[in-house]
């Protein structure tokens, strides 16, 4: 195993929001919840990170929360076969190795209304080392994990940001003369980036948090890192795709039903 999957390095996942915009599917369940092709964004996530050699995880849990510590509680009968023995000495054995994970998974319960500044400071007495990893419930990257690991060390910042080029919105024409030369559907807009998730930090970075609810990470935390000289940036030019609406989780749920989702890097 690699150096940089030997060092203890926690993975925080913001699973607290709303979820709004993915109503269709959210007033039912959180949405690190909502599933593509039968497992939760979730898992997809945490494979990744896994994949990597990160297999700690912490979870910072707010809007029907239960129904993740519900999933994780009954995780092992849920993707195997098991004989289940009834009476006065019940027993469970599991009849295959399929889906034996060894992660560690820390359930955190946040606050229904916190943002996630302060989602993040209310985990910190859980995330005891010097670096931890940190990311939203609800994205998918072909990031490479160690490659970012090794941008921060390099940098030496308090914390490492990985920026992406987002899907446009709209139908991008090239036109000459009155004529469409080429239509590309979605191009993925190649100037500017936009905070992809996917962050590694310093454990100093919690001191620039707070646990009062209106605390948000993107916004006065991440300002101040940024003004002191201690946001570094990683520029991923692979895929990325949040899934903020029902379009979006159509999008990676067609990806991965046909065998082409690039976030797939494990076997």
């Amino acid at each position: 195993m690699r150096q940089e999957a030997q060092e203890r390095i926690p993975v925080v996942i913001l699973c607290g929001g709303l979820g709004t915009r993915l109503r269709e599917e959210t007033e039912y369940r959180p949405k690190p919840m909502v599933e593509i092709g039968g497992r939760p964004i979730l898992w997809h996530i945490m494979r990744l990170y896994a994949h990597a050699g990160f297999k700690e995880f912490v979870l910072c849990l707010g809007y029907k929360g239960m129904m993740i510590k519900e999933y994780f509680l009954n995780y092992q009968p849920l993707v195997s076969d098991f004989t289940i023995r009834l009476g006065e000495a019940p027993s469970v054995s599991y009849l295959n190795g399929r889906e034996a994970v060894d992660w560690s998974v820390t359930l955190v319960d946040t606050g229904q209304d916190a943002m996630t500044g302060a989602r993040v400071k209310r985990v910190q007495r859980y995330v005891n080392a010097d670096r931890f990893m940190l990311t939203y419930g609800d994205g998918l990257a072909s990031i490479d994990i160690r490659e970012l690991l090794r941008f921060h060390r390099n940098q030496r910042k308090l914390v490492t940001v990985t920026g992406v080029h987002p899907p446009s919105r709209f139908g991008e024409m090239n036109v000459r003369n009155g004529v469409v030369q080429h239509f590309d559907e979605k191009p993925q807009i190649s100037e500017g980036m936009v905070n992809g998730g996917f962050f590694v930090c310093e454990k100093g970075f919690f001191d620039y948090l707070s646990e009062d609810e209106s605390c948000v990470l993107e916004q006065e935390p991440l300002q101040r890192v940024a003004g002191d000289g201690q946001l570094a940036a990683y520029s991923h030019e692979g895929f990325w795709q949040c899934m903020d609406t029902y379009r979006e989780w159509q999008l990676l749920t067609n990806l991965w039903e046909s065998g082409r989702a690039p976030w797939k890097v494990w076997s």
